[in-house]
């Protein structure tokens, strides 16, 4: 008859009674499901205070090893009182000063008092909200190209077709236009690199606010591709949220796409972008545009003499550190893991001391922002892409 849970101290003290009448204590044991030593213990505890040793005692610790004494968790509230601006790093190097006998204990351990007690102020961090950039013409092919995706569609085997365009503002070329199965930033690089190996580098592209050309969680709001433009000497515009009017081009072309390519809708992928290659055939070279004078795009369109040829090679003469950042999005300094984004991973960035553990980190051209060794998180400043982003020199 094992202990019940919900009447442990009568099936104690029932124990004790039937021990202390004369019966033995092994099959008493056996009958109430204990061990002899639980048995032996129950008999001890109720000699030595009676009724109340029936029930269950506390399983607290006697002592934490490793707790913080109360008189030094006072001096530690004294001296943040005595200095309310002061962080861990300071007040504990205080308390060494001041209390030179005592064990110091660890900034970590500083800073939960702190925070206990409600004497930490949390710092709110700045959300990246899109709010485009500055917009400029180009008077040359490959000066500006216009990429997006047209809104998806279902084909014929239930599944969705998201074609991914990318033309050229200048002569209304048509550089690609590929059914995606989704917006995933992997098919993306797949198509850009096709193109840029195909055509050559542009100047700037022009994008919406949407993935993958921005990560609205990310710093700035850059996304891995834009990064990638970004290393490749290309400058990146961005239309204004809900304002599908500043790439007008673009999506009057779109308009064209919808009515000849779209209409009806083919069975599967395959079959769609032959649909979709045929409409890209006709366009740039069998349909008069009247904005260019009723000629074919493929009449103005050449080029561009930036020949794609890989990355180039980040180096920072000027930054104490250069440092690749971990596949997480994190720069590791010795032990600290300093968090900045995901975009920017196997990224070289470099990292600058400005003053006592507050350091600067720069990408390229561009300053990201501040972190320090304690908070081990890079806190953005202004900014450093708007009005435009302006690319690392090709030269």
């Amino acid at each position: 008859m094992p202990w019940k849970a919900c009447k442990t101290m009568d099936e104690r003290i029932k124990f004790v009674g039937r021990y202390l009448s004369g019966e033995k204590i092994a099959p008493l044991c056996r009958e109430f499901g204990i061990s002899r030593k639980t048995g032996h213990k129950i008999i001890e505890r109720y000699k030595d205070t009676g009724l109340s040793g029936m029930t269950d005692r506390s399983r607290r610790p006697y002592r934490h090893a490793n707790q913080l004494p109360f008189q030094v968790e006072r001096y530690i509230l004294a001296l943040k009182q005595e200095y309310p601006e002061w962080g861990a790093p300071k007040l504990r190097e205080k308390l060494i000063r001041q209390y030179p006998t005592i064990v110091a204990p660890a900034i970590s351990t500083v800073h939960a008092v702190l925070d206990r007690h409600g004497l930490v102020k949390q710092r709110k961090r700045r959300r990246y909200k899109a709010e485009g950039t500055e917009l400029n013409s180009a008077i040359s092919p490959n000066g500006l190209w216009c990429a997006d995706y047209k809104g998806e569609f279902m084909l014929g085997d239930k599944r969705y077709c998201y074609p991914l365009t990318i033309t050229d503002y200048h002569s209304r070329y048509l550089l690609a236009c590929e059914g995606q199965e989704s917006t995933k930033e992997v098919f993306a690089f797949r198509v850009f690199e096709r193109i840029f190996q195909e055509y050559g580098l542009p100047s700037t592209i022009r994008t919406d606010n949407g993935l993958p050309f921005s990560s609205p969680n990310a710093l700035y709001g850059l996304s891995r591709l834009s990064v990638w433009w970004l290393r490749l000497g290309i400058a990146i515009e961005r239309i204004k949220p809900g304002h599908p009017e500043q790439n007008g081009r673009h999506e009057r072309m779109h308009l064209t796409l919808k009515k000849e390519a779209c209409k009806p809708v083919a069975f599967n992928l395959l079959q769609q972008q032959e649909k979709l290659d045929s409409f890209r055939e006709r366009y740039n070279h069998h349909r008069p545009h009247q904005a260019i004078a009723m000629k074919y795009p493929a009449e103005l369109y050449v080029p561009s003499a930036r020949i794609y040829q890989g990355l180039p090679k980040l180096e920072y003469p000027f930054a104490d550190k250069t440092i690749t950042v971990t596949h997480c999005g994190r720069i590791c300094i010795g032990k600290k893991k300093i968090n900045l984004s995901q975009v920017f991973a196997g990224q070289k960035i470099g990292v600058t001391q400005t003053e006592e553990n507050i350091w600067l980190v720069t990408f390229m051209n561009y300053d990201l922002g501040y972190f320090d060794t304690e908070t081990c998180r890079v806190e953005p400043i202004d900014n450093p892409f708007n009005p435009k982003v302006l690319p690392m020199s090709p030269q």
